[in-house]
């Protein structure tokens, strides 16, 4: 049964908070998604400030209610065949409750605020007034439209790598970039090309618009190497090489395309490999090494594991 569009849908699943983005970006690829809210955590400048049960409430419009839980049942197996285990996972067990269509649109803005991710640097969404520090550097977003808002560990953790590993005039890729936060962070830190690119072909158009709003050079083409390119495509298929490489994907992903990550980058260039859940390090770890790529930094936050990596020169 489809509801119609003077009523909308809460989907409230339970779920391992650590794969929130995951979930997520599943729902607004695969739905008329407007917006998610995890109720487990609730952050203010980097510290958890309430917690409650691992519940992700999604919010939802023109749902086939059968179509919604076949799709839970079918990703919940899928990360289980990736190599999560069901404790990783969580249990998916759901509730699905039609609503109103009140001001619904806004609801799960309510618990965004500013994100200090370091001294330096602040994700600010769209609809919040912020005044910068001196020397801050600001990325205007709208959280919950597409993968990578800023909040989560492992986004934070490869922004942290930019700001300490690339140098001004770099070329930076972000793969997998979803809403194209790190490459507009790479922009402001003073790279000089950047380029994004993301399987899902719907969010595209998210990172141009975020780009946009943080005032860069949009490029049209990958004639101009002064500006943000974004792009469906994925690592194997760039034949271009990048002074930094960028890389928030889940580890079992990391395994797979290390070798492209490799092709990509420049000889002595580095790399920031994150999504990493601290049990599952060894994976990527054994990939590293089976590439010769030097360990330069192992970074943790929280159950997340970040790696810095370089390419040797030569």
């Amino acid at each position: 049964m489809t509801i119609d569009t003077s009523t909308y849908f809460e989907l409230d699943i339970k779920i391992n908070p650590l794969i929130e983005d995951v979930v997520s970006e599943f729902f607004f690829s695969n739905f008329e998604c407007e917006g998610v809210v995890l109720f487990e955590e609730t952050y203010k400048d980097l510290e958890c400030v309430s917690s409650t049960e691992g519940t992700l409430r999604i919010f939802l419009k023109n749902v086939d209610c059968e179509q919604i839980g076949d799709s839970i049942s079918e990703l919940k197996l899928e990360l289980i065949e990736r190599g999560l285990s069901s404790d990783e996972v969580g249990s998916f067990e759901y509730i699905l409750e039609a609503k109103q269509n009140e001001d619904w649109s806004q609801k799960w803005k309510e618990k965004w605020e500013v994100t200090h991710v370091t001294e330096r640097i602040a994700v600010v969404p769209d609809w919040i007034d912020y005044a910068p520090q001196k020397g801050e550097i600001i990325i205007k977003l709208e959280p919950g439209c597409a993968f990578g808002t800023g909040t989560h560990q492992t986004t934070q953790l490869c922004m942290k790598a930019l700001e300490k590993y690339m140098n001004h005039g770099d070329f930076v890729a972000d793969i997998g970039m979803g809403s194209g936060i790190l490459g507009i962070l790479a922009k402001k830190l003073g790279a000089k090309f950047v380029y994004g690119c993301d399987n899902d072909e719907t969010v595209i158009s998210v990172a141009k618009e975020n780009a946009l709003k943080n005032g860069l050079n949009l490029l049209t083409n990958l004639s101009a190497d002064d500006g943000i390119y974004f792009e469906f495509n994925t690592a194997d298929k760039i034949n271009m090489q990048f002074n930094f490489v960028c890389a928030n994907i889940l580890h079992f992903v990391l395994v797979e395309i290390m070798k492209d990550l490799k092709n990509i980058t420049k000889s002595g260039g580095y790399i920031s490999l994150s999504g990493i859940l601290d049990d599952k390090k060894q994976m990527v770890l054994d990939a590293i090494l089976k590439e010769n790529l030097e360990i330069v930094e192992e970074i943790h936050q929280d159950q997340w594991t970040s790696f810095v990596v370089k390419k040797s020169e030569g």
